[in-house]
C-alpha cells in the first residue's frame, strides 16, 4: 500500500473543485485520500461531494456541517448564510446520504496519525488558528501527528521534544520536513478557501518520506458560483468563492 495520502477537507457541497482536486490527486499519483469532514453546506451539490468522499476516502470523519445537515448538532448555531444552507442541504439529502452522514463521527482518533474536525479539544466547534490553540490541541491529544480542518486555513504548527512551538498559517504551495517533533497539520478547504485564495486547498502526506506537500488547485469558480445562485441558495456563497474568504 502508498504512503503518499491525499489530505482533504471542507468540500462544502463544491463539486467544481472537488472534481478539480480529484483531478489533481490523480496527477499527482496518489491513491489514498482521508477526508476531514464538511463535505456538505454551502454549496451546491452536496450529495454529489459526499458520495464521492465518503466512497472514495480510505478514512473520513464528519464535520459540523455534516451533523447539522444530519439533524445532529442544531442549525440554530450557525450563521443565519449558514444556516439556509444546512436547511436547503437537507431537502437535497436522500436516505442514503443521511444514513452515510448518520454513520460517521467528527473524530478517528486511534492510531500513527489522529483525525479530527475541529480539533481533540472539541472535535465539532474549535478553531486552531493560532499557536495558544495549537499548544492546547498537542497537550490534549498524544499522537504524533494530527489533521485538523474546520478553520479553512491551511496551516503546520511543529511541538518539539524540548517544549518549543513553531510553526502557524501557510499561505500558497509548501514542502515540509515532518520527520522529528510532534505536528498538527490542516490542509485548508478544497470547497471555500478563507486566506485570499480562491484556488482549492488540500495536501499529500507522505508517511514514508515523512514529508507534508501543501497543494492549491485552480477550478471553476464561475461555475460554482452559478450552481449556487441556480440553487436559489445566498448570493454571499458564492461571491466569496472568487474573493477566497
Amino acid at each position: 500500500m502508498s504512503d503518499r495520502i491525499a489530505i482533504i477537507s471542507d468540500i462544502h457541497g463544491n463539486r467544481h473543485a472537488l472534481e478539480a482536486v480529484r483531478r489533481a490527486i490523480r496527477q499527482a499519483s496518489v491513491s489514498r485520500t482521508w477526508c476531514l469532514g464538511d463535505m456538505v453546506g454551502y454549496g451546491a451539490h452536496p450529495a454529489e461531494c459526499l458520495r464521492v468522499c465518503v466512497t472514495e476516502s480510505e478514512r473520513c470523519i464528519a464535520g459540523n456541517h455534516d451533523l447539522a445537515a444530519a439533524g445532529r448538532v442544531r442549525a440554530e448555531q450557525f450563521t443565519p448564510h449558514a444556516r439556509a444552507a444546512i436547511e436547503w442541504t437537507r431537502t437535497r439529502l436522500d436516505r442514503n446520504s443521511l444514513d452515510r452522514l448518520m454513520a460517521l463521527e467528527p473524530e478517528d482518533p486511534d492510531g500513527e496519525v489522529a483525525m479530527f474536525h475541529a480539533s481533540p479539544r472539541d472535535p465539532i466547534w474549535e478553531y486552531v488558528i493560532n499557536g495558544d490553540q495549537a499548544r492546547a490541541a498537542f497537550d490534549a491529544h498524544p499522537a504524533r501527528i494530527m489533521l485538523i480542518g474546520h478553520t479553512h486555513l491551511a496551516g503546520a504548527w511543529r511541538l518539539g521534544e524540548d517544549g518549543r512551538l513553531d510553526g502557524g498559517l501557510v499561505r500558497g504551495e509548501e514542502t515540509i520536513s515532518i520527520e522529528s517533533g510532534r505536528w498538527l497539520i490542516n490542509p485548508g478547504s478544497v470547497g471555500q478557501p478563507r486566506d485570499l485564495d480562491p484556488r482549492a486547498s488540500w495536501a499529500i502526506l507522505d508517511l514514508e518520506a515523512l514529508t507534508l506537500r501543501f497543494r492549491r488547485t485552480p477550478y471553476d469558480v464561475p461555475g460554482a458560483q452559478n450552481a449556487i445562485q441556480v440553487a436559489g441558495l445566498p448570493a454571499e456563497l458564492g461571491a466569496r468563492l472568487a474573493e477566497g474568504r
